[in-house]
């Protein structure tokens, strides 16, 4: 039976990727919908009037918009079918999208109702990322299984209460003639 932070880091996976496969592709085209994508055509406009250092860099509103949904899309792909490293790794350019997104709407002055679902899918990768990446705690299941080590109160196995070879030193005063 899977563990339950593998079942959360699956879950987390699978539906984050569906909702960055879905908004990366309203960013891309308007077949899914023409109001949500004449939207996001006017809020890229207001991203890059706001910042002119995209203008000087030659990016336009609509490369700017293609360019994240792309992205979105793609790694929203990698998020929900490929297993192993690739899912971290597009989880963490999704972070990133997401606090660049977030940086936008702070310098337009968007009310914080425009904003809220990135701030939450931040928080939600963030959170994936962390789960995912911490490792197994394995150290309390070595612990019990050593020999010697269930129900006697020695210290055999159990390395985090024994003192270190400093500790086991003699402590005496040393003469220098």
């Amino acid at each position: 039976m899977a563990s339950p932070r593998t079942v959360t880091v699956v879950a987390l996976s699978v539906a984050l990727g569906l909702f960055f496969v879905f908004m990366g592709t309203i960013k891309l085209t308007p077949r899914l919908s023409k109001d949500a994508y004449s939207e996001m055509k006017r809020a890229y406009k207001s991203y890059v009037r706001a910042l002119p250092l995209l203008k000087k860099m030659g990016i336009n509103s609509i490369l700017l918009r293609k360019s994240i949904g792309a992205l979105e899309v793609a790694c929203g792909i990698v998020m929900t079918l490929v297993p192993g490293r690739p899912k971290d790794v597009a989880n963490f350019f999704l972070l990133l999208l997401v606090l660049a997104v977030l940086f936008f709407h702070q310098l337009v002055g968007d009310p914080l109702k425009r904003y809220a679902h990135a701030l939450v899918f931040g928080i939600l990768l963030t959170c994936r990322l962390l789960i995912a990446r911490k490792p197994e705690d394995r150290s309390s299941e070595k612990k019990s299984s050593l020999p010697g080590n269930a129900g006697s109160t020695g210290n055999v196995g159990n390395t985090e209460e024994q003192p270190s070879l400093y500790e086991k030193a003699p402590q005496g005063k040393m003469k220098l003639s």
